[in-house]
């Protein structure tokens, strides 16, 4: 941490001084550097696959490794960022639709994610058998379904919770669906979706390890990059290996972060609903470099000359239908040739999708009707099943407890100084982002030397995996306080009780619940790893230790291949977190949608 802050004041000083050539030099280098990895990348995935990978433990193969892995991991973000914009858009609009898609996008965060991995791998290899992409697919989609629903929900949330008074401006203003969406929708839920997509990344990889190099009965996958670099590593017991593994995921993560992410929440900050300038800003001292650039200045000026003369151009003037459709006056509620090409596509995509759930469900229920109610000798029943979700259901409670008592007094602290933010952004992303079940045999051997039970150490192993989306989300809860109101607080000299009863607290709320929602997710995908973990011992023999639960009983049943009793379990689960969020959840975030928002 010191050698980042470090390093972080030294390049601020260095920006006193003019660079303009030298910038554009460093930048070309960059993207040539780039180019020549992403060609590598390519001519991987298309190359043929081989049943036996050899990963390279030695140090110069880690480079290459470290691309692979953050190439899949932006790949899965930017189908996230996709997904997130259609879907949270479609369910924030149309309150019937929003019915059925929340509860869908609840059951989906919540299903555990290495039950669907054997399911979209055989369907993956099966659709390219001969060349790497049918992995690279896998991988991708796993990492995908780590990423897209905490940011969905974020972005719902913050559409729901637009004001009023914007929504009125809008419509006097005549906007259309799409301007709407730009210029109002996306802005308000910027801040909220930039700290949680930062999540989305870490919670990509927290399954580094499992997504890139995995068992399946007795074929073993393998896919070059991080995750399973460090997997081989730790099966040959190679500590040189293991530490340079670690070092690698540390570089990455600051890098990112440096580069990537800290500029741009930077940027989102021009985004905060206030008529009053902040006292404190973040700054990043790669966006003030990249300031620097001559080509960039070139370009963007070149951007708004063409800008300018577009909007100059006469809007009766006759332009083609596909200008149209990607002009941003283009108002795609009204009708033509865009609706007309749309309805059929929009049944036909249902159609599927019904037939599609109408036989996976006739599929599921097969299985469900073979599983026996009491336990015999050959599979646990139905009761074991429903007293494995009570056991699962306390930890996860327990740890959703734990983590908001100490996340929400950080992430508001955090939040509201800019100074403390940029501070500690890239420790923050380097603990949340790092695998935590590559610590969960060192975290459980502590508590057991502390005499802390297995079935009560699993709680902590929980609340690593998950308390991070609530504290992300407190973070930019606090960074949206509006600068008046905080003025405010001082000019009526609130007390610090007051300020938190009175202003904090309530403004984080909706923030609040948004992530203990994602982390209630998260928390019951960890129990798959946590409840049931091998501890290897200096003698080279492991320790399995296990606390009975849902997450056990998922694992060892996919381990022993008895599909009935993974099916009542994924349903069981399923059907439970519908009712906590159809029956807690949802009336919580009404009373955060209706209280404690902005809106007015």
């Amino acid at each position: 941490m010191a050698l980042v802050l470090t390093y972080t004041k030294k390049v601020r000083e260095a920006l006193k001084a003019p660079a303009r050539v030298g910038v554009d030099v460093l930048m070309l280098a960059c993207v040539a550097g780039l180019l020549t990895a992403l060609v590598a990348m390519c001519h991987h995935v298309g190359s043929p696959r081989k049943q036996a990978v050899n990963i390279d433990l030695r140090f110069r193969a880690l480079p290459l490794y470290t691309f692979y892995s953050l190439t899949r991991g932006f790949v899965a973000y930017a189908l996230s960022l996709i997904f997130t914009l259609i879907y949270g858009t479609i369910a924030a609009h149309n309150r019937a639709a929003e019915k059925f898609m929340i509860p869908v996008l609840d059951v989906l965060q919540s299903l555990p994610v290495l039950t669907l991995l054997p399911i979209i791998e055989v369907a993956m290899v099966r659709l390219f058998p001969a060349t790497w992409l049918g992995l690279e697919l896998t991988c991708v989609i796993m990492i995908f379904t780590a990423q897209a629903w905490n940011m969905t929900f974020s972005y719902h949330g913050s559409v729901r919770g637009i004001p009023s008074a914007l929504r009125e401006a809008a419509a006097v203003q005549h906007l259309s669906g799409w301007q709407i969406f730009r210029y109002l929708e996306v802005p308000a839920s910027m801040i909220g979706l930039v700290w949680n997509s930062m999540m989305s990344m870490a919670g990509g990889w927290f399954i580094i390890t499992v997504n890139e190099a995995f068992m399946i009965g007795p074929d073993s996958y393998q896919l070059p990059g991080l995750g399973s670099y460090m997997s081989n590593a730790q099966a040959n017991w190679d500590f040189p290996a293991m530490g340079a593994g670690v070092i690698a995921m540390i570089v990455m993560i600051v890098g990112v972060d440096q580069l990537f992410w800290r500029p741009i929440v930077v940027w989102s900050e021009r985004f905060k609903m206030e008529d009053t300038a902040a006292t404190e800003t973040p700054h990043s001292w790669f966006l003030q470099i990249f300031k620097r650039s001559v080509i960039l200045r070139w370009l963007q000026s070149g951007m708004q000359y063409w800008h300018k003369r577009r909007m100059s151009k006469s809007v009766s003037a006759i332009q083609p239908i596909a200008h149209d459709l990607a002009s941003p006056d283009a108002d795609l509620s009204s009708p033509g040739i865009f609706r007309r090409l749309v309805t059929p596509i929009k049944w036909l995509i249902i159609l599927a999708l019904v037939a599609t759930a109408a036989w996976g469900t006739l599929m599921l229920v097969r299985l469900l009707i073979q599983l026996p109610i009491r336990d015999t000798a050959e599979t646990k029943g139905w009761i074991a099943v429903l007293w494995a979700l009570l056991s699962s259901f306390v930890r996860v409670t327990a740890a959703l407890s734990l983590g908001a008592i100490w996340t929400v007094p950080a992430g508001v602290l955090i939040g509201l100084s800019p100074r403390w933010s940029s501070r500690l952004q890239p420790f923050i992303q380097i603990v949340a982002s790092f695998p935590s079940p590559m610590i969960f045999p060192i975290v459980t051997l502590v508590l057991l030397a502390m005499k802390v039970p297995f079935s009560i150490a699993c709680i902590g192993l929980i609340l690593l995996g998950t308390q991070w989306y609530t504290l992300f989300n407190i973070i930019a809860g606090a960074m949206a306080i509006p600068s008046e109101l905080r003025e405010a607080g001082r000019v009526y000299h609130m007390s610090i009780w007051q300020r938190w009863s009175r202003l904090y607290i309530p403004a984080v709320f909706p923030y609040l619940v948004t992530g203990l929602i994602t982390a209630a997710g998260g928390a019951w995908n960890t129990t798959i790893v946590a409840e049931i973990l091998a501890v290897p011992h200096r003698t080279r023999e492991t320790t399995t230790y296990i606390a009975y639960g849902l997450g056990y009983m998922i694992t060892d049943s996919q381990a022993a291949g008895n599909n009935p009793l993974l099916a009542a379990s994924a349903v069981t689960l399923a059907l439970s977190v519908i009712l906590i969020n159809r029956f807690v959840w949802k009336r919580v975030y009404r009373v955060a949608e209706e209280r404690f928002t902005l809106n007015t």
